[in-house]
């Protein structure tokens, strides 16, 4: 009994510090969200509105003001990060940079206190997204990263596979090929495990342009077809056709197929298309026919295209506009107007930075113009080499990023080890201090049991022994005064019957009056008589047994306590009950059972009136215990060891024990036990 409870115990502290770890973490996982809905339905709606493209960049300022001050008054929960994010993400997209940055970084720090991962991992996305648009890569892809291991570690599978996206984009820039497709066909493999055809054809059609960029092209088309055939797997296509029909022309073009390159940017124009769109197809298309050699109207088709860019301030396609020019006032051998588009091309390759083509207008220069075409190829063998080496720097600091990140991340891992190991270690501890004490308390019960159990024992014995002396004094009793008895009738009684009779022959013969009263006398001697020979065989009667020695222990017993109690008592007993065919342990335990009652009215019930009935009902003894003290709630209240104990001992006498008592009305305690019974 003593170790299935130390199991049990060991089992549910177990369980509890398992549950605790689970907690502990999976916290940044789960965590209830606020309860200020109203609040938190106004601040939505407040977002909502900031959206609307109708207002003003104002207006829609105002909206994310009053939903961020609205904000400060809710809880710092999960809900409460993720409004601070979507407030932040509206601020960027309203190109707010000081505002974004500001509420952007108490979402992370909120976060980061929440641990909440997901939280943590969309503010560096939004981090990411800005740098991104600020072409401020490193950063971008520094961010990019934590997003995507903070996004991982929560399973979070879409999220993870945008990173991997935009990673590889990154790494694309940089001509870090190698390391671009690894990361794609890795977003790949998720966005297809979640059947998300759009974002399985946005990665398809750009591994097409990676491996364009590595003159791949047979790969290329592979994988842009395979961007097409998405294409019809999702309903909201946007402008995606005539995007991917592009992509093949370009990659027709590529492979000097102008003809089949043309035939898809016809596709492409058939299309709906976004101005910038429409002025790249326009502007690729062109140079093919060129390529054909087929100048009409290509000329207006190149300053069409070069119009639209310039009135959405595309600048970086402005540049590609430009180089397309120049190359066909070569073809037109107009010299000067190629060169001086190329030129302009140069100096805004060079203001955007971009290197690609920067490289191919300082090319284009030095064939326009032979005399400084040593100054121009100068220039582009000493940038190549020094884009060459900042693209290795970019790419191993990528590597480096990701190192350090994973580092962090496995450091991370092994502090949250630590902590769990402090934890159970400390579990450990405070089981084995429990434990100790549990058996240090379990042993002095049990000793205070088995001596409370000893006194029992002896009470009981000692309840016997009395029993035993008292019928032993008592035997002794009846046989004095049957000795008495005996001595009374057959000493005493017949020296008086002989004294008598004697006395009776005697002739009297005085006068009348003495013979009257000798006469008077002898009747007095035979009363006498009588009364010796009644005493005789009074005391010849054994008027002694147990009857009288149990009913005299619980009239002592009431006697007793009644002292002690302060109060009155009232003892009935049945004439019914033959107390010598009760077994003696019975006596014993009814006994015990009334002592302990008593005690309890005593301590507990501030009795002033006690009520001690036995009686018989056919073939069972009652007995019946009341008193008319304070009571208690008899449902509610914890039975403790003395109720349990009178419970155990009348089980074990197969009788039955019930109590009831009512709150200022008193208890009473009632007991059932057979007349015939073997113990």
């Amino acid at each position: 009994m003593k170790n299935s409870i130390l199991i049990k115990i060991l089992l549910c502290l177990c369980c509890v510090f398992f549950i605790g770890i689970a907690c502990t973490s999976s916290i940044s996982k789960e965590k209830k969200p606020s309860k200020d809905t109203s609040k938190q339905d106004s601040i939505a709606l407040w977002i909502k509105a900031s959206k609307n493209k109708k207002l003003t960049s104002s207006q829609q300022k105002k909206q994310l003001v009053k939903a961020y001050l609205k904000l400060q008054s809710t809880t710092k929960d999960i809900l409460h990060a993720k409004n601070l994010s979507n407030i932040a993400y509206q601020y960027l997209e309203l190109k707010d940079a000081t505002v974004f940055h500001k509420i952007n970084n108490e979402t992370l720090q909120l976060a980061l206190q929440l641990k909440d991962s997901f939280a943590i991992a969309d503010a560096h996305w939004s981090y990411a997204n800005y740098y991104y648009h600020n072409k401020n890569y490193e950063k971008s892809y520094f961010h990019y990263n934590i997003a995507y291991n903070h996004f991982e570690g929560i399973q979070r599978d879409f999220e993870t596979a945008k990173m991997l996206y935009q990673m590889s984009f990154i790494k694309g820039i940089y001509r870090d090929y190698t390391g671009s497709e690894v990361l794609i066909i890795e977003a790949i493999k998720k966005f297809k495990a979640l059947k998300n055809y759009e974002q399985l054809y946005i990665s398809y059609k750009f591994l097409g342009s990676l491996q364009k960029d590595i003159q791949e092209y047979d790969k290329a088309l592979f994988y842009e077809e395979k961007a097409l055939a998405y294409l019809d797997r999702f309903e909201n296509k946007k402008n995606y056709r005539s995007g991917i029909f592009n992509n093949i022309g370009n990659t027709y073009r590529h492979k000097k197929n102008y003809t089949k390159a043309i035939e898809y940017y016809n596709k492409a124009l058939s299309k709906k298309n976004r101005p910038d769109q429409l002025a790249r197809t326009t502007n690729n298309k062109a140079y093919c026919k060129l390529m054909l050699h087929d100048t009409l109207g290509i000329q207006q088709e190149l300053f069409r295209a070069l119009r639209i860019r310039d009135s959405i301030a595309d600048k970086t396609n402005i540049l590609s506009s430009k180089i397309f020019i120049s190359r066909y006032y070569e073809y037109a051998k107009k010299i000067p107007l190629a060169f001086k588009y190329a030129q302009e091309a140069n100096i805004m390759a060079k203001k955007l930075k971009n290197g690609s083509n920067y490289l191919e207008t300082l090319q284009q220069m030095a064939n326009l113009d032979p005399k400084n075409s040593k100054q121009y190829l100068e220039r582009y063998i000493q940038y190549n080499d020094s884009l060459i080496g900042v693209e290795r720097r970019v790419q191993n600091k990528f590597t480096r990023i990701e190192f350090e990140t994973d580092e962090h991340i496995t450091e991370n891992k092994l502090l949250e080890q630590q902590k769990n190991w402090i934890y159970l270690g400390s579990f450990g501890m405070l089981l084995i201090i429990s434990l100790l004490y549990f058996l240090k308390v379990q042993k002095s019960k049990n000793e205070k049991l088995l001596l409370e159990t000893a006194q029992q024992k002896a009470t009981e014995e000692i309840y016997l022994l009395t029993l035993e002396q008292q019928a032993i004094l008592e035997e002794k009793k009846v046989q004095e005064r049957n000795r008495i008895s005996q001595e009374l009738h057959d000493g005493i009684l017949g020296k008086l019957f002989g004294t008598r009779i004697n006395l009776g022959f005697l002739e009297i013969t005085k006068n009348k009056k003495v013979q009257e009263q000798h006469q008077y006398y002898l009747e007095e001697l035979q009363d006498i008589e009588k009364e010796i020979r009644d005493v005789s065989h009074q005391l010849n009667t054994d008027t002694t047994n147990t009857d009288i020695n149990f009913t005299n222990l619980i009239a002592q017993l009431l006697q007793d306590k009644s002292i002690l109690g302060n109060f009155k008592y009232e003892l009935t007993l049945s004439e019914q009950i033959s107390w010598k065919t009760v077994n003696e342990l019975v006596k014993v335990n009814l006994y015990r059972i009334i002592q302990e009652s008593l005690q309890n009215i005593i301590k507990h019930a501030n009795a002033s009136q006690v009520l001690l009935a036995f009686s018989k009902e056919q073939e069972h003894l009652v007995v019946e215990l009341t008193d008319n003290g304070i009571g208690f709630n008899s449902n509610k209240t914890t039975k403790g060891i003395g109720l349990k104990n009178a419970h155990s001992r009348i089980q074990k006498l197969n009788g039955k024990f019930h109590l009831s008592s009512v709150k200022n009305q008193g208890t009473s305690i009632h007991i059932q036990l057979p007349i015939t019974i073997t113990i």
